[in-house]
This record gives C-alpha cells, sequence and structure tokens, in this order.
C-alpha cells in the first residue's frame, strides 16, 4: 500500500521524538559556574570533537573539526565568517596575481603565535612544505590525476615529524598542483603552482592551509604529539585536549585581531541531545549545538535560552559504493536517488528551516552556479521502471549509520529505509560506532552518510575537492569515472569561465545521474541553544566564533 504524506508526518512524529527534558530547568538559570567563580568562562555542550582524535586540520576535515579548530589555527586569508563568507585580509595583509600560477601573499607584522614567536614568511613555507602538509607526493602538472588511496597497507603512520600519509593525502587534495611556496622576505611569500588555476585565494581560505609554527612542530619530535596541541596563530590557544572528553582553550592575550572577551572555551563533549538541553536548562552550558528543532520551543520557553541557526555552507549527501555487485549498475543508484522525498524530509525534520538544493553546488558560487541543474526528482515510478530495467530481485544492500553523527542521522537514515522499501529496494540499516568502521572494506560495503562543504566560492571546492581522484571518495576506493577525473582536471586548470562552467555541468550530470557518486539529501542547518545574554551570531558555517565582538555579554 502506498504511504501517504499524513501518514509519513505521523510516523516521523514517533521516529523523531527524544528523551524528555527534565522541568528541572524551572530552577535559575543565572551565570555558569565558571562565571560565579571569577573567570569568564563559555562552556559548550557538543556531541563530539574530532574524528580521527587529533587537533591538527588536514587530519580534522570534518564538521565537528570545523567547529572548533579555526579557533586555534588559522588560514592565510580569512573569510567574513559572520557575513557572506567573502575573501578578507587576515595573517595575510594582501595578496596580488603574478599569474595564472603564482600568486604574491603580503603578511601581517606583528602576528604571534601561542608560543609567543612573531610570525614570519619562514612559518608560511615550512607550513606548505613536504614534511607538514605534502610528504613525498608530487604534484599534478595538468594530466588528470591519479587516486591517492588512503584505505590501503601503504597508508600507515609515519614516524617522526613527517606527516602521515594521510594527511599528505589530503594536503593533496586541497592543493594538487602546489609546486612550491618562495621566501621573498621576511613578510612575503609566493605561492606557485604547476598549472594555471583561478583558484589559488580561496584555497588559501579553507581549513587546512593554515600557518602553524616551525619551531613547535620541529620541537614536538613526533607529529601525535604535536597534532595533540599545535602552535598556531588563533584566538585561542591549547590547555588542555582529552579525546572524546574535551577541549578546554585559553585565549591568546597577543592575538592580532584583539584579545578575545572571554577567559577560556571549554568544548564538553555531550553525546546525547537530551543531556545537552538538560544541562542547557539548568546552566550548566552556555551553549549546546546540534539541536533539532523540534526542541525550539522548549528551549524558548525557559526564558533566558534562545534558538539560533538556520542553513549553512554544507549539503547533506548519502554516498554509493559501486563495488557493491548491485550498486555497480548506475541505474540501481538513480533508482535510489527517485525513492527519496527530500522536501518531506525537511518538513519533517528540519521543520521547513533548510531547503533542497539544486544538486552538490551552493548559490555563492555565483556565476559557476549551475542553474539549470537539479537534484533527481521525487519519483517513485521511476524508481520501479529503473530496478525493473536493472533485473534488481531484491537483493539486500548495506547502509552503514552512525548513531546520529549528523543531527537526526538515525531518524533520517530510518525514513529513507521506509522510502526505499516502498519501490521494493532492500535496503538494511548496520549501526557502526565510528567512521573506521563506515569505511571498513573488509565485508561489503554499499551506502553510507555524508556531507559536503563548499570551502570557498568556486565547485572546486566541494565536487573535485571531494569526489574528484584525489577526494575522500575516491581515496576509500568507492566510486571513480574516467571524464569526471578528466574533466576535473580542466575544470582545475582552465582560465575560461565559459569553459569552467560547461565542465562543471556535465561533470554534476556525471556524478548525479549517469553514474551516481551520491545523492544530494538537503541543505545542511546548524542549530543552536544559547544563553540570551551573549550577544553571537552564528556562521553560515559550522565555526562557532568567539572572537572579541561576538562574545559581548547583553543586560536581560
Amino acid at each position: 500500500m502506498k504511504v501517504t504524506r499524513r501518514q509519513w508526518l505521523t510516523w516521523s512524529a514517533s521516529a523523531l521524538a527524544t528523551a524528555a527534558v527534565s522541568p528541572a530547568w524551572a530552577q535559575a538559570l543565572g551565570k555558569s559556574v565558571a562565571q560565579q567563580q571569577g573567570s569568564r568562562i563559555l562552556r559548550i555542550a557538543v556531541p563530539g570533537l574530532s574524528t580521527g582524535g587529533t587537533l591538527a586540520t588536514l587530519r580534522e576535515q570534518s564538521n565537528v573539526g570545523k567547529r572548533v579548530l579555526p579557533s586555534i589555527l588559522e588560514p592565510v586569508i580569512a573569510m567574513d565568517v559572520l557575513g557572506d563568507m567573502s575573501l578578507q585580509p587576515g595573517i595575510a595583509q594582501s595578496w596580488r596575481r603574478i599569474n595564472d600560477r603564482v600568486l604574491e601573499v603580503t603578511l601581517r607584522k606583528g602576528v604571534k603565535f601561542h608560543n609567543g614567536d612573531e610570525m614570519t614568511a619562514e612559518d608560511v613555507v615550512f607550513s606548505f612544505g613536504p614534511q607538514a602538509m605534502f610528504g613525498d607526493t608530487q604534484p599534478h602538472r595538468g594530466e588528470a590525476a591519479k587516486t591517492i588511496r588512503t584505505d590501503s597497507a601503504e597508508a600507515r603512520r609515519s614516524e617522526g615529524t613527517q606527516c602521515p600519509p594521510e594527511v599528505a593525502a589530503v594536503g593533496r587534495r586541497l592543493w594538487p598542483s602546489l609546486e612550491r611556496v618562495e621566501l621573498v622576505d621576511d613578510y612575503t611569500v609566493r605561492f606557485v603552482n604547476a598549472v594555471p588555476d583561478m583558484t589559488l585565494e580561496g584555497r588559501l581560505a579553507r581549513m587546512g592551509c593554515d600557518v602553524i609554527s616551525k619551531r613547535n612542530y620541529l620541537e614536538a619530535g613526533d607529529w601525535q604529539v604535536w597534532a595533540a596541541a599545535p602552535v598556531g596563530t588563533g584566538p585561542f590557544k591549547v590547555k588542555d585536549y582529552k579525546k572524546d572528553q574535551h577541549l578546554l582553550l585559553d585565549k591568546h592575550v597577543e592575538y592580532w585581531g584583539g584579545t578575545p572577551e572571554v577567559d577560556e572555551v571549554h568544548f564538553i563533549v555531550v553525546p546525547e541531545v537530551a543531556s545537552r538541553l538538560n544541562g542547557m536548562l539548568a546552566g550548566e552550558y552556555d551553549f549546546a549545538t546540534d539541536i533539532p528543532t523540534d526542541q525550539a520551543s522548549i528551549i524558548e520557553r525557559s526564558g533566558k535560552l534562545e534558538f539560533v541557526g538556520g542553513p549553512i555552507l554544507n549539503h547533506q549527501i548519502t554516498c554509493f559504493d559501486k563495488q557493491h555487485p548491485v550498486l555497480k549498475d548506475p541505474r540501481v543508484r538513480l533508482a535510489l536517488s527517485h525513492a527519496i522525498d527530500r522536501q518531506l524530509i525537511v518538513d519533517m525534520m528540519w521543520d521547513g528551516r533548510t531547503q533542497v538544493p539544486q544538486g552538490l553546488q551552493f548559490e555563492f558560487y555565483g556565476d559557476m552556479f549551475a542553474q539549470d541543474h537539479f537534484a533527481p526528482a521525487y519519483n517513485p515510478d521511476e524508481s520501479r521502471r529503473l530496478l525493473k530495467e536493472a533485473g534488481y530481485k531484491g537483493e539486500v544492500i548495506p547502509y552503514r549509520v552512525l548513531n546520529n553523527y549528523y543531527t537526526g542521522q538515525l531518524q533520517k537514515a530510518q525514513i529513507m529505509t521506509e522510502m526505499w522499501r516502498e519501490v521494493g529496494l532492500n535496503v538494511e540499516i548496520q549501526m557502526v560506532e565510528n567512521w573506521s568502521q563506515i569505511y571498513d572494506g573488509s565485508t561489503q560495503r554499499g551506502i553510507r552518510d555524508w556531507s559536503n562543504s563548499a570551502g570557498y566560492n568556486d565547485p572546486v571546492s566541494s565536487l573535485v575537492n571531494q569526489h574528484g581522484p584525489n577526494g575522500q571518495q575516491q581515496q576509500k576506493g568507492e566510486w571513480s569515472n574516467e571524464e569526471f577525473n578528466r574533466l576535473s582536471a580542466e575544470l582545475e586548470t582552465s582560465t575560461d569561465p565559459v569553459h569552467r562552467k560547461r565542465v562543471y555541468e556535465r561533470m554534476l550530470r556525471i556524478a548525479e545521474y549517469e553514474d551516481p557518486a551520491f545523492m544530494v539529501v538537503h541543505q545542511t542547518a546548524a542549530f543552536y541553544a544559547k544563553r540570551k545574554d551573549i550577544d553571537w551570531k552564528w556562521s553560515p558555517s559550522f565555526y562557532m566564533d568567539f572572537r572579541k565582538g561576538n562574545t559581548t555579554e547583553v543586560s536581560s
């Protein structure tokens, strides 16, 4: 029997039910314990801190990493993280193009690392060198890039301060053709690319392209030791870090952008939504992240808390492993995509507070945004037709799911599994504990959840970066397409805007229709519970900005 929209809504209300929030919030919500003791400390309840157990941005290219790590380590060029995400001066005072392969950057004088050293061009050159970023990988010089596999025995941890191979692979994902960084003088460097690249400026603004202290890195003597407490130029420095427990940050008094208004920021791991909310209502925390929209009314009724947030530059997607014998047929993958009523998921799970995007792209791409491209439409009849044509016989397709790494992840998986069942797809949820189990290739993989961010305003930052030859999907051996990889190189190296637009549109068509690598479900939205008496603005990225000017206390 066909399930109606009303039945879906009724079913989802049950599926999305969370643990009841304790009425203990009726107690006074006053200032946090830490503030009462004299120091101004912000306490943020988060579901997690990292996926790999380090504080190294090249290792922690994750949503949870993007929330906390930019407070410690800063990229060369800044972004307007509280506004339109445009490029802004930061530790780079200015920059200019020498030609289509070379970008000259003038550094801000007087920028101090957390250890008191002044940042110079020597630190920048080191940060983008083989020891800290690229290992023994080589730049691509115009040919279609070869995939660097990171799930193989060769991708093992390095000894000493040489960055591990999996870190170098990410470095090459961010900078596939960077030849070298030249030291011009103490405050000037030149980024020299092996091929033309219109996106050099944007690349320098994304997380992972940070400037680290050369002295601190070498003195650590071991990459893992360094990665547990890296010294950067950010507004806060590491005080104490315990994996899966907390990250305590002290203010960086000599921060070039002004000393933060708060003395410390404590990110505390609280996995369950109900526990984060109870802690907020009891006055234990000042902020709580990853709050479902169905809890907004409870937060607002407290009188001293508010519910804030909205869509960010990230899309929730579901990835396919075409090595699976059933998913090898692209018609089955496309059928999976056509079976999903994305708008219904947005309405049920997000109260309509986010949107279904036009495929894997973002409007801040500007002229590169493909106006005529859309994600596969909800069309269960087309799904059934494709499955019949492919000869699908009801074989089990495994769907590995984490317990709410993404807000409402399990509930969304349950909803989508039911939608797939309606068209005859036999998708089986397999609960796993961590990302290593998600990617484990020792048993048959099939479907998994993921999200893709746009690190800067060009499709290279998402489609190529995540799904191209050095993107994680190909690195993990899930998906590859020869034409897509060839076009990735063209998109990265062409300086003709019209040609780049055509190439990008063709790549979207391949990855979402002809040989589906993934399906986009909805644009991610980040929602927070916060104290009303803190004047804090949320960012259209995952970053929680606690710099000077964004943590002002206001009278209630």
